[in-house]
């Protein structure tokens, strides 16, 4: 439940943000009507990434115990970890401009003559983060349904991004509507160290079903076994190995490509931060209607 609470409110943030700041722009220039077309660009995006998640999950269901879902599984791990380590970098390095970005290709859209723009605009950018969710989803829910198969624990996953995406739209309007103020840079610095954590959980995961399928035949000895104190069946278990990358029997190899990816991600992710724009204004977005300000960043 809480791995898929923080990516949903995560992306659930990132997206809300983004049709926020379109909407708010078209307000504050009196286009209006040009809503609605953002709206059918959020559905069609919604449509498209929910169809696609739910039609790859049954395909894969299919060949449940099989080499082809460790293929699939395993293939879904490292791309996750990587969508996830290049979006928190992405983010980290744009979130200050990320308001100006839009509107100026809002402004590109609108003088472009054709409304389909301002649609393709927000398909695009809530499509990008509905396709990331549906990657992380996927890797999570393969993860644990590996320790904990049962109809409670579905839910539990389901129940968790339900309520990240209900928060993150409570937190968008809070922000938007009512005029609340966030250092977005700092929100995301604080969600990036965790999401980072959780890459390295699925790089161990895809560690792991290489070693099994017999593709790494390297670092294959195990260094515990915590399974009488804590198991992955577990439900604490599964939290700590969706949360943190636990593992009862962890290899060699695969402890080493965790600490290996948490110690460089991390030091390199607060570095960049702290080596970034300190004291430079900041663009952060206010109430709907309302113009941008800039707020220097402490």
């Amino acid at each position: 439940m809480i791995p898929t609470f923080v990516i949903f409110f995560r992306e659930g943030i990132e997206a809300s943000m983004i049709v926020a700041v379109l909407l708010s722009y078209l307000n504050r220039i009196g286009q209006r009507r040009y809503f609605r077309d953002i709206f059918l660009g959020v559905a069609a995006a919604i449509v498209l990434v929910v169809g696609g998640g739910v039609a790859a999950f049954l395909l894969v269901s299919q060949y449940d115990g099989s080499n082809v879902q460790t293929y699939f599984e395993t293939a879904t791990y490292l791309v996750a970890a990587g969508a996830l380590t290049y979006m928190t970098f992405w983010m980290q390095s744009h979130a200050r401009t990320l308001t100006k970005e839009l509107e100026h290709r809002s402004e590109l859209a609108l003088s472009g003559g054709t409304r389909a723009g301002l649609g393709l605009l927000a398909f695009q950018a809530v499509g990008r983060e509905g396709v990331e969710t549906m990657v992380f989803t996927l890797a999570i829910v393969f993860a644990s349904t590996k320790q904990a198969a049962t109809p409670v624990h579905g839910n539990f996953l389901l129940g968790g991004a339900a309520l990240g995406l209900l928060v993150a739209l409570g937190f968008a309007f809070a922000i938007y509507r009512l005029g609340a103020r966030l250092n977005l840079r700092r929100f995301f610095q604080s969600l990036g160290v965790l999401l980072m954590i959780f890459a390295a959980g699925l790089l161990a995961d895809a560690v792991e079903n290489l070693q099994q399928l017999g593709w790494l035949a390297i670092g294959e000895k195990a260094l515990w076994n915590t399974s009488s104190w804590v198991s992955e069946g577990s439900s604490i278990g599964d939290v700590l190995h969706s949360l943190l990358g636990y593992a009862e029997r962890p290899t060699v190899l695969q402890a080493a490509v965790w600490g290996a990816y948490v110690a460089i991600s991390i030091f390199t992710f607060i570095r960049m931060g702290r080596s970034g724009v300190k004291g430079r204004p900041t663009v952060q977005p206010l109430a709907q209607g309302s113009s941008p300000k800039a707020v220097v960043e402490n």
